[in-house]
């Protein structure tokens, strides 16, 4: 895509430049996920602004510079140099310049580095300025209509070892919030694999390429993504986004229940009012009655889902 550098940058400095932008700040620059159009004008303006941008992967950043129609000088700041580059940084930003801070895509110091050279900032009595943008994990949940979800939690990359693997996926599920989970291309087919075994009835949300050409959203219970991913080769290639759906508070609460139990429990809450139903029941059932009662709320509020 080509762009006038020049109008794009008059663009940035008309919308953005009558805010202050301090010397001796770090600038957390949100970045695109994978559309270079998602770049917020803001953004552009203050990485036109900074004596240096510190980054991720210098190729990666060069070239979103490029498209910007900015030079600027790049240092590496990775997870195999974040201590040293934060120091490297901070004596800089004591001298009074602007440093911008960029990963590779999306907001820093989520999932990417960053976090140790914003808190060696803060600790040093330095401004840090946030500029908010494009994040694969809220993208991926607006579009995941999780209407069951009591809030969200963010996973990341599981382990990679197999056991480390299953412990942490096995922790994930059954929750009453969205998990967002990260994974890379080569490694997709035995995460949809685990997911469909540990909680088939379970909807998960696939987002493959984010923003980009060729993006996917698909949601199914897990139980049938395997089979999804294996139609079409294509489907396993690019950067995934997959969002655990919650479970809801009734399907939560009766899990460990017999189905006896639950018959019991609706059978009462039929004729009775609700605390005298669960009282009976917790009588009857030997069951928890702070967790019947929590269950029968439930299913008196969502009856047709039962």
């Amino acid at each position: 895509m080509n762009i006038d550098a020049s109008l794009l940058l008059q663009a940035a400095a008309a919308a953005a430049g009558g805010q202050q932008y301090p010397a001796a700040t770090l600038y957390v620059v949100a970045t695109p996920i994978g559309n270079l159009a998602d770049i917020s004008l803001r953004a552009v303006h203050v990485l036109s602004l900074v004596d240096a941008v510190a980054c991720e992967d210098t190729r990666v950043s060069a070239g979103l510079l490029r498209h910007l129609g900015l030079h600027k000088p790049l240092v590496k700041l990775h997870q195999h140099n974040e201590h040293e580059a934060s120091a490297d940084l901070l004596a800089r930003l004591k001298q009074g310049e602007r440093i911008a801070y960029i990963s590779d895509a999306g907001t820093p110091a989520i999932s990417d580095p960053g976090a140790v050279l914003v808190a060696a900032v803060a600790a040093a009595g330095l401004r840090v300025l946030p500029l908010p943008g494009a994040s694969s994990t809220v993208t991926a949940l607006s579009v995941a209509g999780d209407t069951a979800a009591e809030g969200f939690e963010f996973a990341g990359f599981l382990p990679t070892k197999t056991a480390e693997r299953r412990s942490a996926m096995q922790a994930l599920t059954g929750s009453r919030r969205s998990q967002v989970l990260f994974e890379a291309p080569h490694r997709i087919e035995a995460l949809l694999a685990l997911l469909a075994e540990l909680c088939p009835e379970q909807r998960v949300t696939v987002c493959r390429e984010l923003t980009k050409q060729f993006e996917t959203v698909h949601t199914a219970p897990a139980a049938s993504l395997p089979a999804w991913l294996a139609a079409d080769a294509q489907r396993e290639r690019g950067e995934f986004v997959l969002v655990l759906h919650a479970v809801r508070a009734s399907q939560a609460a009766a899990e460990d229940l017999p189905a006896e139990t639950l018959r019991t429990l609706d059978l009462l809450l039929r004729d009775l009012p609700l605390k005298q139903a669960v009282s009976l029941a917790a009588e009857l059932s030997g069951a928890s009655r702070n967790r019947l009662y929590e269950l029968a709320l439930e299913r008196k509020k969502n009856p047709a889902e039962d």
